[in-house]
């Protein structure tokens, strides 16, 4: 996701996707990517540092269902199948919770 993310520092990039059919029915869709990818970049961040994992993981969740859901088809099953994977993983680690070497783990206190 950081790797997705970090497209929000490419001006171009960002232009060619406020292009798209899907973003340009809104009044600034420049803006809603922008919002998109800074989701991206900063649910990749936090999962990779295992800090807020669970409330990393709805971001990601809520950006990728909006990404398979608005900007793709829907098609789940094929077309669309790479963004609902992270859907599946977002939905895996927000269960499992933070891993044992995660910032959310070491800074909680342990239990009896």
């Amino acid at each position: 996701m950081i790797y997705h993310g970090w497209e929000v520092f490419d001006k171009s990039k960002i232009a060619e996707y406020a292009a798209w059919d899907a973003f340009k029915k809104f009044s600034f869709p420049t803006t809603i990517v922008y919002f998109g990818k800074g989701a991206e970049l900063i649910a990749g961040l936090l999962l990779a540092f295992g800090f807020l994992t669970r409330v990393a993981c709805l971001i990601l969740a809520g950006t990728m269902l909006y990404i398979s859901f608005f900007v793709g088809s829907g098609i789940i099953w094929y077309n669309d199948q790479h963004p609902f994977l992270f859907v599946l993983l977002a939905a895996i680690f927000f269960f499992a919770g933070p891993g044992s070497w995660a910032i959310d783990k070491i800074s909680r206190p342990k239990r009896n």
